[in-house]
């Protein structure tokens, strides 16, 4: 029976997973001009596909609050434009310097490090022009006033409090090595990863409607997830192979960053995804209506391969 409710769900994710696509292929820029290169780099990067968890989390987020206005969906691609000019960055010389992603050679590889740059700039400036139109959706005053908190939402947990700040004191760490404590390491996966799962379950529950105490439950709930998500991907990159992942594995090794698995070893940080994981389906199931998919998806995160 358990085996039946795991395919049901894995089938139920393929068909999501292409409905995300759908909506973000709706906001691509068209491939055209003296800027034709850059956004062509643009859409390299955010087409070489992937799971699409951001915008199925606010989607889902909002259906567990009885569903969303119809502007959500700027926001999802938004959302994934703003993840995905972070991967640009990640991948480049100066920072991971990584040339495979997605099992395709990486933005920088292909077009070069300075378009590159440029491409990842062009992702996030887009992702909030995209955002924006959200209120070209809106019917009046109140979902004005309810667009303007998601994008706020979507601008801090994307700026310098949020992941960019992560990715500020992940670089800072790298020089630190064994130096690092456990606390500026918690600081860089809450702010380099959980801050846009926090974003896009919040905004979900903002658009649908969620009070004020019920967002902060969303994104208490969202920084389990998070957390429990990086050092997963932290477990794979001992544990896993480049065939089924995509891209290298062994980088973090390789760059000598501090990682969860480093300080805690595969046993403990294994038994830690599994412990905030639980605790994240606990709030989740805690609201009145309940979405089984949601808990589900947040579930699998613990044993997932890639």
């Amino acid at each position: 029976m358990k085996m039946v409710a795991w395919m049901n769900f894995k089938e139920e994710l393929t068909q999501k997973t292409e409905q995300m696509e759908m909506v973000l292929k709706q906001y691509l820029p068209k491939e055209e001009g003296y800027a034709k290169t850059v956004i062509e780099a643009m859409n390299y990067s955010i087409s070489a596909g992937g799971k699409r968890l951001r915008p199925m989390l606010m989607w889902e987020t909002a259906a567990l609050f009885g569903g969303a206005l119809e502007c959500i969906r700027p926001f999802m691609a938004a959302l994934e434009m703003i993840h995905n000019y972070s991967l640009v960055h990640d991948d480049l010389p100066s920072m991971d310097n990584d040339e495979y992603r997605r099992g395709r050679k990486t933005t920088h590889v292909v077009y070069g490090e300075g378009m590159a740059v440029l491409a990842g700039d062009g992702l996030l400036n887009y992702a909030f022009e995209t955002a924006a139109s959200a209120f070209d959706l809106a019917s009046g005053p109140e979902e004005c006033r309810v667009i303007g908190k998601a994008m706020q939402i979507l601008a801090g947990k994307a700026g310098i409090y949020g992941m960019i700040g992560g990715q500020c004191a992940d670089l800072n760490a790298e020089e630190m090595g064994e130096q690092v404590s456990e606390e500026m390491l918690m600081y860089i996966h809450e702010h380099k990863t959980a801050a846009l799962i926090q974003c896009a379950m919040m905004i979900g529950a903002v658009l649908a409607g969620a009070s004020e105490e019920e967002t902060a439950l969303v994104e208490k709930c969202a920084y389990n997830i998070g957390i429990a998500f990086q050092i997963q991907d932290d477990i794979l990159d001992v544990t896993g192979s480049q065939e089924v992942l995509g891209k290298p594995v062994g980088s973090d090794a390789k760059n000598h960053k501090l990682t969860y698995v480093s300080m805690h070893g595969l046993k403990e940080s294994a038994e830690k995804v599994e412990e905030l994981s639980k605790e994240a389906i606990a709030i989740l199931a805690s609201f009145p209506q309940r979405n089984f998919f949601l808990e589900q998806l947040v579930e699998q995160l613990i044993y997932r391969e890639k």
